[in-house]
C-alpha cells in the first residue's frame, strides 16, 4: 500500500570536516588579503587589474590544500614550492598579455616575499590549534573482525592523520589460527561482549570489518551496538579493487557507492576545463616562435607531411586523433604499431632532438583547445597499444576515465620514452591512477613545472 521510505536520505556523503573547509579557503583568502593589504600600505588604490589579478589568483589556488598535519619543514617547502609554480604561471600571463606594467613593482616584490611567510605562520597557529582539540577530543574505538582487512583498519587508525583517536583491540568469534597475527595481542573477547564493553569503557567508534557472508551476524551486532551511543562504521572489503574517487551518494534516496569514478565532476570539471583553455592560449602564444622553428625543421629533415596524425583512445576510451611534429620517416598508425627504440633507424637526426626535448608534443596543445585532450592527464597510447596492454594489466582502462593529457604524473617520475616490459607499463598505469586519485589544481601545476625542467635537463626519452 504505502512504499516503505525508511531508508530514505539514510546515506550522504561525508560532510566536509571544519578543518577542511577551512584549509580549502585559507590559502586563496590568504593569498588576495596579503595583496590586498600592501597594495594599501602603499597606498595605492584598487582599479580593475587588481581586481582582476585578484580573482585568477584565487581561482588557481581554490581549493588549498590541507596542511595542517604535515611538519613545519614539510609544510614550508610545500608552500614555497605551490607558491613559486603560481608565480610562474602568472608571469606567463602577465608576458603574454602584456600587463605587467598595470602593477607597481614594490607591490608585486613584496607581496611575493610576504605571502608565503603568512601561509605558514598560518598553517603553524592552525596546527597548533589542532594539536590541542584533537587532545581534548581523545576517543575510543574497537574493530570487529581480527582479519587482514581489520589489521588494515588497525593500522590505519594508528597511523592516519587523526591523532585523536585511541585504538583499543579487536573483537573476534573465530579461533586463534584464523586471526590475523598482528590482532592476538589485541584481541579483546567475543562479540557477544562487544555491547557491555562499549558502555563500560565509553568507546567512541566502531568499525565493523566482517565479511559480507556474515550478514545475518551483522545485522544482530548493529542492533545491539545501537543501544549505545557509540558511532558505528562499516568497512567494506574492496582492497582487490583500483578505487577512483571512492564515494558514497545519494541517487533518488537510494544509497549508492562509488568506487571508480573520474575526479572531474562539478565545480572540478569546470577548473580543469578553464585552466586548460588559459594555459594552452597563454602557453602556444608564447611558443609560437618554436612551433614555427620546429615546423621548418621538420620539413627539411625528409620528406612527408609535418604533422603526423596518429589514432589514440581518449576520455571513456573513446577515439581521437592526436597530433605530434613528426620525428619519423614512417607513420605507423595501424593495427600493429611498434614503439620507437633507442637508436631506431625509423627516426631521422631532427626526430631523435624534438623527441628528447619533447618538441613534438607541441601541436597537442591545439587538441587540448578542441577539449580532446588536457594539458595533464594520463598519457596517450596508440589504439594497438591499448588493445594490448588492456588485456595484460589490470586497471590499464581506468586511465580513461579522464581526458588525456600532453604530460603527465607518470612522466616527470621518470617513466618517460620506450615501455619495453610489462613492468614499466605497469609502473606507468600505476602513477597515473595515483593522479586520478589525487587530482588537485595545486598538483597540476607542479607536474607542469617539473615537465618543464625536464624538457631542458632530461635524456631518457627517444
Amino acid at each position: 500500500m504505502f512504499e516503505d521510505r525508511s531508508y530514505k536520505r539514510t546515506f550522504y556523503s561525508a560532510p566536509q570536516s571544519i578543518e577542511s573547509f577551512i584549509a580549502a579557503f585559507m590559502e586563496p583568502g590568504l593569498v588576495v588579503l596579503c595583496y590586498l593589504a600592501v597594495n594599501h600600505y602603499f597606498g595605492e588604490p584598487i582599479v580593475r587589474s587588481d581586481l582582476t589579478l585578484c580573482l585568477l589568483v584565487f581561482a588557481l589556488t581554490f581549493p588549498g590544500r590541507n596542511r595542517f598535519a604535515d611538519t613545519t619543514i614539510s609544510a614550508a617547502i610545500d608552500v614555497i614550492g605551490s607558491w613559486l609554480a603560481l608565480l610562474f604561471i602568472l608571469g606567463l600571463c602577465g608576458y603574454a598579455t602584456n600587463s605587467m606594467g598595470y602593477f607597481e613593482d614594490k607591490v608585486l616584490v613584496w607581496w611575493i616575499a610576504l605571502t608565503p611567510v603568512l601561509q605558514i605562520v598560518a598553517i603553524k597557529c592552525g596546527a597548533l590549534l589542532r594539536r590541542r582539540r584533537v587532545r581534548a577530543t581523545r576517543r575510543g574505538a574497537v574493530i570487529v573482525g581480527a582479519g587482514p582487512l581489520g589489521a588494515k583498519v588497525a593500522r590505519a587508525l594508528r597511523d592516519g592523520p587523526d591523532k585523536g583517536i585511541d585504538f583499543l583491540g579487536y573483537f573476534d568469534d573465530r579461533q586463534d589460527e584464523r586471526l590475523h597475527p598482528d590482532a592476538h595481542a589485541k584481541l579483546l573477547g567475543m562479540l557477544s561482549e562487544l555491547s557491555d564493553y562499549v558502555r563500560k569503557h565509553s568507546v567512541r567508534e566502531v568499525y565493523i570489518t566482517l565479511p559480507l557472508g556474515s550478514q545475518p551476524r551483522i545485522v544482530h551486532l548493529l542492533e545491539q551496538i545501537q543501544g549505545t551511543t557509540a558511532s558505528l562504521f562499516f568497512v567494506p572489503d574492496v582492497f582487490g579493487i583500483s578505487i577512483i574517487q571512492g564515494r558514497l551518494q545519494d541517487m533518488n534516496g537510494v544509497p549508492v557507492v562509488g568506487i571508480c569514478e573520474t575526479p572531474f565532476t562539478g565545480t572540478n570539471e569546470l577548473i580543469k576545463r578553464l585552466s586548460d583553455i588559459v594555459l594552452a592560449c597563454v602557453i602556444l602564444v608564447l611558443i609560437s616562435p618554436i612551433l614555427l622553428a620546429v615546423a621548418i625543421g621538420v620539413k627539411l629533415s625528409s620528406p612527408g607531411p609535418i604533422i603526423f596524425k596518429q589514432r589514440r583512445n581518449g576520455l571513456d576510451g573513446e577515439e581521437i586523433i592526436v597530433y605530434k611534429f613528426r620525428s619519423m620517416r614512417t607513420m605507423d598508425n595501424g593495427p600493429v604499431v611498434k614503439q620507437a627504440t633507442k637508436d631506431d633507424p625509423r627516426i631521422t637526426k631532427f626526430g631523435a632532438f624534438i623527441r628528447r626535448t619533447s618538441l613534438d608534443e607541441l601541436p597537442q596543445f591545439i587538441n587540448v583547445l578542441q577539449g580532446q585532450m588536457s594539458i595533464v592527464g594520463p598519457r596517450p597510447h596508440a589504439v594497438a597499444h591499448n588493445e594490448e596492454y588492456r588485456k595484460l594489466i589490470k586497471a590499464y582502462m581506468v586511465r580513461h576515465k579522464v581526458k588525456p593529457g600532453i604530460t603527465g604524473w607518470a612522466q616527470v617520475n621518470g617513466l618517460r620514452g620506450e615501455t619495453d616490459t610489462i613492468d614499466k607499463m605497469k609502473a606507468r598505469v600505476e602513477y597515473d591512477l595515483e593522479y586520478l586519485r589525487n587530482w588537485s589544481l595545486a598538483l597540476d601545476l607542479q607536474i607542469i613545472v617539473r615537465t618543464a625542467r625536464l624538457m631542458l635537463f632530461d635524456r631518457h626519452a627517444y
